[in-house]
């Protein structure tokens, strides 16, 4: 259906959903020295407002299309804070299309953090959508379960860099990455009714 505004007609509550897994791509996308002077949680904020300011101008159909459009905007707000808080004084374009690249890969790599054998999360619900659930799945782990996990199967890190990062063991980080997981499948399993 369309609006009179020329654009689909958008409901921007449908926009919530999307929240916990913009704020992972933002979590992802920000290097620490930035995360002392503003959280990914106003970043989302921003975009979802400039995006449901923006909704008479989206054209697209599917949910694919509105996620790639959020994560353009996502992209954008976050180039912005990071050049206020970062110093920069003129836009720059390519790093502006690199970040939005990056957070486009990011969120392949977040979609696939959980490969397991059986179907693949395409042909449960397709991609988009278990990038969603696991970003909801994951927000409502404890913080170090969170970080182990994007740290690990989201960033590819070894164990030994994530031991440095977050300040533990090698074999602490192990078992921690290990316990994690496990609380993620049961949170997924308890969001879809079994469906993993």
């Amino acid at each position: 259906m369309t609006s009179d505004r020329g654009g689909p007609d958008i409901d921007p509550a449908r926009l919530e959903p999307f929240r916990s897994w913009l704020g992972l791509l933002a979590r992802m996308q920000m290097a620490p020295r930035f995360r002392a002077r503003f959280d990914p949680s106003d970043i989302v904020q921003q975009t979802l407002m400039q995006a449901v300011r923006d909704l008479p101008r989206f054209r697209g159909t599917t949910e694919a299309e509105l996620a790639a459009w959020l994560r353009r905007i996502l992209a954008h707000v976050l180039q912005h804070e990071i050049r206020r808080h970062g110093g920069a004084h003129r836009r720059d374009v390519d790093r502006e299309v690199s970040l939005e690249e990056a957070l486009a890969e990011s969120s392949r790599r977040l979609g696939a953090a959980l490969a397991a054998p059986g179907p693949s999360p395409s042909e449960i619900a397709g991609q988009h959508e278990m990038e969603r659930r696991l970003a909801d799945a994951l927000a409502r782990l404890p913080a170090d379960y969170a970080e182990v996990i994007l740290l690990r199967n989201v960033e590819g890190l070894p164990h030994e860099e994530i031991a440095r990062r977050m300040d533990r063991g090698v074999g602490a980080v192990r078992m921690l990455w290990v316990r994690a997981l496990a609380r993620l499948r049961d949170e997924l399993e308890t969001s879809t009714g079994g469906v993993p």
